[in-house]
């Protein structure tokens, strides 16, 4: 069964293959994640609010930061994110999470109240209901919560490019193959384990010469993703959803072969680097539609591995 993420990575490839923006799509699972979170979260913030009713202000940190929850739960519900901890200790383990989680919310909670303290003309109380149940935060207690909410929306910002994203630029790969026709033993997925987690992709020509293939879908706004890429990976196939003209003449430059999927029909310029690369392929000259690329893309979805990276934010812009 095609997963909610399955479903927007092939709408991703068939954006990009039909010279559209892919970011919506992207953006609407954000959206859906993040709300899908804030009603649980808030949820749990009126069990946790009536069974602490007349206890100090504690309560939230009896309740959320447990140290029965799991690791991730406890980051969140501090204020905090996994890349913060891991950069400040150099590890994200159980102990330093259960240490850094409580420490980051007593200096968050102690810069709350002081906020407060200076500015009481401004008063805010969030009133959460549920069914006949209502209980109100004050503003300090409001203000730790928008604080998780704004945490965790970046962080799924982060998360979703970052694994949908790697996932699709790979996918993009194998469809263009299969439309192609490029035989198996002329193209190749490798690289994913435990201790990496990219995953490189490769044309082979008929001499067994293996090209590097990197994938880019970075739009106008930031075509200075292309030089980090030529620079740190030495593709000799680049394939990008913009190109600014800086970028064209560099990779021309650096005898890389370039596609820009926003030109016209743009991914059919890939069957001149195949002959080019001596690769085995037969031209794709039929007329591309949604069916025939959803088609190509389901069936293959479980060939390229689910990346999960909570270490990277993409630019949305």
């Amino acid at each position: 069964m095609a997963t909610v993420s399955d479903n927007v990575i092939k709408k991703i490839v068939k954006h990009v293959l039909f010279k559209e923006d892919y970011r919506i799509e992207i953006v609407t699972l954000i959206n859906s994640q993040f709300l899908d979170f804030a009603i649980v979260f808030f949820k749990k913030i009126i069990e946790a609010k009536l069974r602490n009713d007349s206890i100090t202000t504690d309560w939230y940190k009896k309740e959320f930061l447990n140290d029965s929850l799991p690791s991730d739960e406890l980051i969140i519900n501090s204020g905090l994110n996994k890349k913060t901890i891991t950069n400040m200790y150099n590890s994200a383990c159980r102990e330093i999470v259960l240490t850094a989680t409580k420490e980051h919310y007593s200096l968050l909670y102690e810069a709350i109240s002081s906020l407060v303290d200076t500015n009481n003309e401004i008063d805010i109380t969030l009133t959460l209901k549920f069914q006949s149940v209502s209980v109100d935060l004050n503003v300090n207690e409001s203000l730790i919560v928008i604080n998780v909410l704004a945490v965790k929306r970046a962080q799924l910002r982060g998360g979703s490019w970052s694994s949908a994203g790697k996932r699709a630029e790979k996918l993009l790969m194998l469809t263009l193959a299969r439309f192609y026709q490029v035989p198996k033993s002329n193209y190749e997925l490798t690289g994913l384990t435990d201790e990496k987690r990219e995953v490189d992709f490769y044309f082979i020509s008929r001499n067994n010469t293996r090209h590097r293939c990197e994938v880019k879908l970075m739009g106008k706004g930031n075509p200075e993703s292309a030089d980090g890429a030529m620079e740190a990976r030495n593709p000799k196939i680049f394939i990008a959803d913009y190109l600014s003209d800086s970028n064209k003449t560099q990779l021309d430059g650096r005898n890389i072969k370039w596609v820009e999927l926003r030109q016209n029909e743009g991914f059919r310029k890939i069957s001149s680097i195949f002959s080019a690369l001596d690769i085995p392929h037969v031209d794709f000259t039929e007329e591309l539609t949604d069916e025939k690329v959803y088609t190509v893309v389901d069936s293959l979805l479980g060939e390229v591995p689910i990346i999960i990276d909570d270490t990277l934010e993409l630019d949305l812009d």
